[in-house]
């Protein structure tokens, strides 16, 4: 294969990956003016359903002009060589191919990322805070993007650079060292994700003795799961939706709320979000996915290490000098329907994971404050109760409002 039919099939495969979106997304848009099923016809009034079919159809609309920009970039910069420009301002800089390939994808990612910054700008300080969601200042949106910036030279920077280190010494068999790598720091990760990162974008604080620590507690002991941590992180800070999640394992496990749940939910709503968290945990959900990951990892950076050195790859990007680095570019875009089939076989294992949690809580706990949290959840972030079935299955790690209904009414 010559690397102009490689070019050409690189094209191909980002203009199928786009259209292909866009042909889902616009089979959900055609559902957003459906009537509210019987099951979930409490979840919203009149008024804020009409709101809920407002904010989706304002953020189809952008999701297409932020999509098509980015389209229109990628294509342009494979078009008119971009790659080779950057690349030759790298090597401006140093003939070290690690120096080279930081420099080339630290200006590739931070300048699109500056480029979208008016997208994200206005997604957060127009349409977020025209349905009343934004809570983010102005400073905290710029100083978040600073802050993700040198987390992503620090991290991603150093995981590249040793990643390079080990394709010089070792050859095609630098995957090994990488996945290692990449293995051991995902678990360290999941360890201290919440004790080492979150603290860097949001404030934590143990949750304060009271009823609703007693009633957490109190489940935790009925169902013999040792629960000493449970903080409240201060996502009233950026939005006003709710979330809570499970990190860690061992003595480094712990529960978040953020403070918008616990504002909008009652206490036993709260304890049965609780209660689902614990069934996945209950249920091995967490160890899975990590293995999941471990595993994918693995195989991407295998078939990586079968393509990465062959200069058609660089050649077809524009490129005259091989690397590593313009290698990784090509074989990330061509691995991308592997990728989409792996992450639909992880949608359709997480949808079963959730549904399995949800059984989980209305078996240790019940099903009606679980029923009526989701409801208020979703009413909250004026979710999409009619998703097209398609874009379900393909796009969601959660089952529909409706699907989760049914399974808990039963």
């Amino acid at each position: 294969m010559n690397p102009e039919t490689l070019f050409y099939i690189i094209v191909a495969i980002i203009l199928a990956d786009f259209i292909f979106d866009k042909i889902l997304d616009t089979l959900n848009a055609k559902h957003f003016n459906d009537p509210i099923p019987p099951e979930l016809a409490d979840v919203y009034d009149k008024e804020e359903y009409e709101k809920s079919q407002r904010y989706k159809k304002e953020r189809y609309k952008f999701g297409i002009l932020t999509s098509g920009f980015s389209l229109i970039l990628t294509l342009g910069f494979l078009f008119w060589d971009g790659f080779e420009y950057v690349d030759n301002i790298a090597r401006a800089f140093s003939n070290n191919e690690i120096v080279i390939a930081l420099i080339f994808f630290g200006i590739i990612m931070i300048g699109s990322d500056i480029l979208t910054t008016p997208f994200s700008y206005y997604s957060t300080f127009v349409i977020e805070e025209k349905y009343g969601f934004n809570k983010t200042s102005k400073s905290t949106f710029f100083v978040d993007k600073i802050k993700g910036w040198l987390l992503m030279a620090i991290l991603g920077g150093g995981i590249l650079a040793l990643i390079v280190w080990f394709y010089q010494f070792s050859g095609s068999y630098f995957w090994w060292y990488a996945w290692i790598l990449i293995a051991v720091f995902s678990i360290f990760l999941n360890m201290f994700y919440a004790k080492l990162v979150v603290p860097l974008f949001n404030k934590q604080s143990p949750l304060e003795d009271g009823s609703l620590r007693t009633k957490i507690e109190n489940y935790a002991k009925s169902v013999g799961f040792k629960l000493d941590n449970i903080f409240i992180i201060d996502g009233s800070k950026r939005s006003t939706k709710a979330n809570a999640y499970f990190s860690g394992f061992g003595s480094e496990k712990r529960i978040t709320l953020f403070d918008t749940l616990v504002n909008d939910l009652e206490e036993e709503e709260i304890v049965a979000v609780l209660a689902h968290e614990v069934g996945h945990y209950k249920k091995k959900h967490i160890i899975f996915n990590l293995i999941a990951s471990v595993l994918t990892t693995g195989f991407t950076l295998w078939l990586l290490s079968l393509f990465v050195g062959n200069p058609i790859l660089s050649q077809a990007l524009g490129v005259e000098t091989p690397s590593f680095h313009i290698g990784l570019i090509a074989f990330g875009i061509l691995y991308s329907p592997i990728s989409e089939i792996t992450g639909l076989l992880m949608n359709l294992i997480s949808r079963k994971f959730e549904y399995q949690a949800d059984n989980y809580a209305k078996h240790t706990y019940n099903s009606e404050n679980l029923i009526s949290s989701l409801k208020k959840l979703s009413k909250n972030s004026l979710s999409n109760l009619t998703p097209h079935k398609t874009y379900v299955f393909w796009h969601y790690s959660h089952p529909s409002l409706l699907q989760r209904y049914k399974n808990l009414m039963n």
